[in-house]
């Protein structure tokens, strides 16, 4: 590995893994980037060498987790149904841990003067959170929706799903269900979240299944 790539990979990784030491179940406004450069020992403009806005972190936290799903799809495969319904627990699982972040993130999505586009992770960045998986780089990080309607194809072939709807609608239903389910469980205050999630998933399955 180039030795000042490898140098940036680590300073992007320990700054996003500062962040969620330091969001936590706080609001992602509650944090600062003097404070958090402080945390990591490193100047504004090096900071901002990397997060050009302090909200394209959120946009990175995001995409390495859908790197740790797709990771750990490849280690233990799921189809069709299962598979949603592992992706709605390891999101309600962020929601137990995270959720300042993850609300902080659909705020952001949510804004309709940003342009929404995936936040880059490097080859280098994949290596150093995966050392020990072969071929690391040849695993593409697949979005929510990706991953989603390739569940849904699955469960359609497997007859999981019998309703005569488009993939993607179906597929826009269940994401909606899921950005639903961590609103909700915010708002009327719900815990643990797993049960909750499972529920509403339960429910939206029924009407197509």
């Amino acid at each position: 590995m180039n030795v000042r790539k490898e140098k940036a990979a680590k300073l992007k990784v320990h700054i996003l893994d500062q962040t969620l030491k330091a969001v936590g179940v706080k609001s992602f406004s509650e944090l600062y980037v003097d404070e958090l450069c402080k945390k990591v020992k490193i100047s504004k403009v090096t900071f901002f060498k990397y997060f050009p806005q302090k909200e394209d972190l959120l946009l990175y936290y995001f995409r390495i987790w859908c790197l740790h799903r797709s990771v750990e799809l490849k280690q233990k495969p799921k189809e069709g149904l299962q598979g949603i319904y592992y992706f709605f627990e390891k999101m309600a699982e962020e929601m137990e841990t995270r959720p300042g972040v993850l609300l902080s993130l659909i705020a952001y999505l949510a804004d309709m003067g940003r342009s929404i586009k995936p936040f880059p992770v490097k080859p280098e960045e994949k290596k150093l959170l995966y050392p020990d998986e072969p071929n690391i780089n040849a695993i593409e990080i697949q979005s929510i929706e990706q991953l989603l309607e390739r569940f849904i194809l699955e469960a359609i072939l497997k007859k999981e799903i019998t309703k005569t709807t488009a993939t993607r609608d179906i597929a826009n239903l269940i994401t909606a269900n899921l950005w639903g389910c961590i609103l909700i469980c915010h708002t009327a205050q719900l815990a643990p979240p797993k049960i909750f999630f499972k529920r509403y998933l339960d429910w939206t399955l029924n009407g197509i299944c």
